[in-house]
């Protein structure tokens, strides 16, 4: 295996980089190796909605333990009642469109944008597990065949 695929993978697991980052370098690698590109992206891409579980299960059992220190509890409900304020006023004008805006906003394709901040913002926000979930592989997956397309030349992201 090439360092470049090693590479991929480790910048496709890494919160700010994700599939953005990983996937032009797999798509790279298996166009200089002769690789099915089909094979790498479905990797890379699976790799990231495999994250999805990993980041929610971190999640659930580092706070339960970090929230039995003061300090983090006390830093932790002021920022949540921030921001439920704000997301309060916004659902009661768009509470239809939270499933689609989760998913456009993992799907678009750059950095700080992906499923690390999908799920940590799902997470925060006490939204519906299993819907946060499908809306998150859902822009996964549309993130993946845009930088795809990107990579490939048929379309121009930037």
């Amino acid at each position: 295996m090439d360092l470049r695929l090693i590479y991929a993978i480790i910048l496709t697991i890494l919160p700010i980089s994700e599939l953005r980052g990983g996937l032009p370098l797999a798509i790279i690698y298996a166009i200089d190796k002769n690789i099915p590109i089909v094979f790498v992206f479905f990797l890379i891409v699976l790799l990231n909605i495999l994250m999805i579980f990993v980041i929610f299960y971190f999640l659930d059992k580092v706070h339960g333990v970090l929230m039995q220190f003061n300090i983090y509890k006390r830093t932790f409900n002021f920022y949540l009642n921030k921001i439920h304020k704000k997301v309060d006023k916004l659902e009661k004008r768009h509470s239809k469109i939270g499933f689609y805006a989760l998913m456009l906003f993992v799907a678009i394709p750059l950095p700080g944008t992906g499923a690390w901040t999908g799920v940590i913002l799902s997470w925060v926000l006490g939204l519906q597990r299993k819907n946060s979930i499908m809306a998150i592989i859902a822009g996964v997956m549309i993130a993946g065949l845009l930088i795809l397309l990107g990579t490939l030349g048929v379309i121009s992201l930037f």
